[in-house]
């Protein structure tokens, strides 16, 4: 496995800049502040807790900005340290509250109110200080007189000398006040090496300190450590951490010269390599050399591993931090993908910190050996609304069918009696959360009953089916399959999705053959949303049927997208959302004229304006929903398909299903079903 170039030698630490540092003499820790301001150090080292924010009771001070200077703290004249100042800029936050009568009156009711206005404000500022292996926290008290106290203004700063750190090390700082009224600065710096300094020569540990290189051979990879014949020095290999402690993996005290070899499957992001002599108080020297290597990320994640802690918990173990997504999926007997819940269930945020630049999945069975044997039966996914409403759908490998539906499945035929069987407790319950909950139902005694009249039925309709389609060909072949109409939207949400699901549902009862990317997203994942489009409309309108545009806010705001900037941009938007892949074959046939009778616009009462559409689009009929209902049925069936008093039933069986579905989109947001992306995988509803 090849090893990136800018891996393969250099010494340990950043390429040397020269530094002249100023000298402190002596141990002791001082505090300082800009003129006007008083400060000084309270007591010795204190405890680093932060505690949580408080609101301010009127002006505060608080820190807005750190920095840092590099200064030697020095004992003898070659007997230095490096060490960190850290000067704090503070500023005031806050104002008085004006009394009631001053308000009304203009002045101040009582004297004696106008003099917290004119006092100085004090404030506790905390410096936080994290070197590996110290950590330290010290507490300044800072006061500023009551002519700088101006609300939002910058009061000056005060300067703590210092914090030890040895040389090579990557610091952490962070500054709030006690109590804390904001969040907390934080600051990150990594020293310079010995090689960096121009003082090295006061600082007895650099005087002996072992240098690194790294080089790369085939499948391993050499720590070489350039270090003089017989001295003694101490190596580790470590897993540095974002949050919490380090994880040690290696440690080993040897003789120099040496190579280590490693194995490039070992080589992760956060491994980073200490080296010092074996001194009385020598520094040690760190690097993490991996940080930013593509084959260090991969095999991070070779080496996770994703570990499911019943009844309802996961643990992600690796090296290194992870950013990370944790959600439910199911799989189809058989193996295959594993699919999202369809609705889908919350996400969840596994741990934070590193991240990777390809996206890489592991999945894991829930809980496989809980169950006993694998047996043959349905998984029911529940979703819960507001006011205990509730929906079911049963997972098949078409899809997640609701319960009591017409569709032609196994769980849609038996909806009625999973339903009786959930209810009376024969289901098993995998999972449960405030939005739904997993339910496990067995089909063995629905499956294994009257398999014979089954089959004897299956024949005798296979046998009636072919004899019609001999006697009746034409008639029958139009009569199943209706006009074609191919509905295009803009997926804004799970709630219009819905809408725009009962709406084609409801159209199939017309009868209609109704064509919608819900139902194709198998097809729409293998071809591309633009290619699955182009060949649904052509295959429409040669058979005579209507292209219909189901307008919305965000269908609105991508046809103005187009029309203004001339060009679509698909990778922003849902890999199934065909409506903004289609506008690329919509808009010429409405720019050159060729809309009228091939096309027909509409959208849904109180979820759009009229005058919202796009001036283009109205060359054919926008049509209001369900308020215009039977004009648009009787656009969709064409002339002569209606029969006298068929119209007037359709429209009120589309209108009473659409309803809901449309009340619910018309819900305040606070009180609307949540949940993450649906992606079902279905045929053609047909």
């Amino acid at each position: 496995m090849p090893v990136p170039w800018f891996l393969l030698s250099f010494a340990l630490g950043p390429s040397p800049v020269v530094l002249s540092l100023e000298r402190l003499v002596g141990p002791q820790d001082a505090a300082h502040c800009s003129p006007g301001l008083s400060c000084h150090l309270l007591g010795g080292d204190m405890l680093c807790l932060p505690g949580s924010m408080v609101s301010a009771p009127g002006p505060v001070l608080v820190p807005t900005r750190l920095r840092t200077e590099l200064v030697l703290r020095c004992y003898e004249e070659t007997d230095c340290g490096l060490c960190v100042r850290v000067a704090v800029h503070l500023a005031v936050r806050g104002h008085w509250e004006e009394p009631e009568d001053e308000k009304q009156f203009g002045r101040a009711a009582d004297p004696e109110l106008e003099e917290p206005k004119n006092a100085s404000l004090q404030a506790q500022v905390v410096l936080s200080f994290q070197a590996y292996p110290t950590d330290r926290c010290v507490l300044l008290e800072v006061q500023v007189p009551a002519a700088f106290v101006q609300p939002g203004q910058s009061v000056g700063s005060v300067v703590f000398d210092c914090f030890e750190a040895a040389v090579g090390a990557e610091v952490r700082i962070w500054s709030y006040t006690q109590p804390r009224y904001e969040k907390e600065l934080n600051f990150t710096q990594q020293l310079p090496d010995c090689r960096g300094l121009e003082v090295q020569d006061s600082i007895q540990s650099c005087w002996a300190l072992p240098s690194l290189n790294v080089s790369a051979d085939g499948e391993n990879v050499h720590l070489v450590l350039d270090v003089s014949k017989g001295q003694h020095f101490g190596l580790s290999l470590y897993w540095n951490q974002v949050q919490g402690p380090t994880k040690p993996w290696w440690h080993k005290n040897l003789t120099g010269p040496q190579t280590i070899t490693l194995n490039h499957t070992d080589l992760v992001p956060c491994l980073c390599i200490q080296v010092w002599p074996l001194e009385p108080d020598s520094i040690r020297t760190s690097i993490c050399p991996f940080k930013n290597d593509s084959h260090a990320h991969r095999n991070l994640w070779r080496v996770a591993q994703l570990q499911l802690l019943p009844p309802q918990g996961w643990r992600l173990d690796a090296p290194c931090s992870l950013s990370a997504e944790a959600t439910l999926c199911w799989q189809a007997p058989g193996g295959g993908p594993c699919q999202s819940l369809v609705p889908p269930l919350p996400r969840e945020n596994v741990t934070v910190n590193v991240s990777s630049e390809e996206k890489l999945q592991m999945q894991e069975c829930l809980w496989s050996d809980s169950l006993g044997p694998l047996k043959d039966d349905v998984l029911l996914v529940e979703t819960r609304g507001s006011q205990d409403n509730r929906s079911l759908c049963a997972l098949e490998p078409s899809g997640c069918t609701p319960l009591l539906s017409r569709a032609s499945t196994r769980a849609a035929r038996l909806g009625e009696q999973l339903l009786q069987d959930l209810q009376s407790g024969q289901c098993l319950q995998l999972w449960d959360d405030d939005l739904g909950a997993l339910w496990a139902c067995p089909m063995d005694k629905y499956i294994h009953q009257r398999w014979a009249l089954v089959w004897l039925a299956c024949l005798l309709f296979v046998a009636v089916l072919f004899l019609l389609l001999l006697l009746k060909k034409d008639h029958v072949k139009g009569a199943a399959r209706g006009r074609a109409a191919l509905l295009l939207y803009s997926a804004d949400d799970a709630g219009f999705e819905r809408l725009v699901g009962t709406l084609a549902s409801a159209l199939c009862q017309l009868p209609l053959r109704v064509v919608v990317d819900l139902w194709s997203r198998r097809e729409l994942s293998a071809q591309g949303s633009l290619a699955w489009f182009h060949a649904q409309r052509l295959q429409t309108l040669q058979e005579g049927g209507m292209v219909v545009l189901l307008f919305s806010p965000g269908a609105v705001a991508l046809c103005h997208e187009w029309l203004q900037d001339g060009m679509s941009a698909p990778g922003a938007h849902r890999p199934h959302d065909a409506f903004s892949a289609s506008l690329s074959c919509v808009l010429p046939d409405f720019l050159q004229g060729r809309a009228s009778g091939r096309y027909i616009g509409a959208y849904f009462d109180s979820l759009l304006c009229p005058d919202a559409v796009p001036t283009l689009f109205r060359a054919v009929p926008v049509l209001a929903l369900p308020s215009q209902m039977p004009d648009f049925l009787r656009t969709l069936q064409g002339p002569g398909a209606t029969r006298p008093g068929w119209l007037r039933d359709r429209v009120e069986q589309v209108s009473r299903a659409l309803q809901p579905a449309l009340d619910s989109c018309l819900r305040p947001p606070g009180t609307q079903e949540t949940g993450f992306e649906m992606r079902p995988e279905a045929g053609d509803r047909t």
